[in-house]
């Protein structure tokens, strides 16, 4: 059953759009968007369907500079305070299963970035931006440092670049995709869904 909240942060509101399944919960699985975009991008979309239907809790959160209209993003500092406060507001809601954070592009970003503080299993990165365009000396690889286990899954075609796997990081390349990674959102969704049930966070 989708429901929508509205959570107070330091940063103003916070959106919550939430989707639950049908039956007890596996896992709860919680999707930024891109710094830009919102939570209806094809790629959440497409996660958001399959993951309910594996038995997780989907929270899309919209960050308050959406929320207010913004479309320029705050700074990375206020974007973590807003989403950890808003994790620990659902963490209170759903305190009995895996926490598994994740996003799309900046919403990505942010989830790295905040895993320990939010007590991630897991982390997904959608269209991790490894670099600005054309900018490859301006790495962004050691926010994948999650110290969790987390899935980048980009495009081969993705101007802000393909992170490199590590111990804990998994790359997974989606060929002919750009950053929107909208030629296939399914495909792209079954990626993460098969990563999730590697890890029991989701139905077989």
């Amino acid at each position: 059953m989708p429901h929508q909240d509205i959570i107070e942060t330091p940063r103003g509101p916070a959106r919550v759009d939430l989707d639950t399944p049908v039956g007890p919960a596996r896992a709860l699985l919680a999707l930024g968007h891109g710094a830009g975009g919102g939570v209806d991008a094809p790629d959440l979309l497409a996660l958001r369907d399959g993951a309910v239907a594996a038995g997780l809790v989907v929270a899309r959160v919209t960050q308050p500079y959406r929320v207010a209209g913004r479309r320029a993003p705050a700074p990375a500092g206020h974007l973590d305070e807003a989403w950890t406060t808003v994790l620990a507001a659902l963490r209170a809601r759903f305190p009995e299963v895996p926490l598994v954070t994740g996003g799309r592009s900046s919403g990505a970003r942010v989830a790295c970035r905040t895993a320990t503080a939010v007590g991630a299993a897991g982390v997904v990165a959608l269209a991790f931006p490894l670099h600005p365009p054309g900018r490859p000396e301006r790495s962004r690889a050691g926010e994948l440092a999650t110290g969790v286990p987390t899935l980048v899954v980009n495009g081969d075609r993705d101007p802000f670049g393909m992170p490199e796997p590590g111990p804990e990081v998994r790359v997974v390349a989606r060929p002919g995709e750009r950053h929107d990674l909208r030629g296939d959102p399914a495909g792209t969704a079954a990626v993460v869904l098969d990563w999730l049930r590697e890890h029991s966070w989701a139905r077989g």
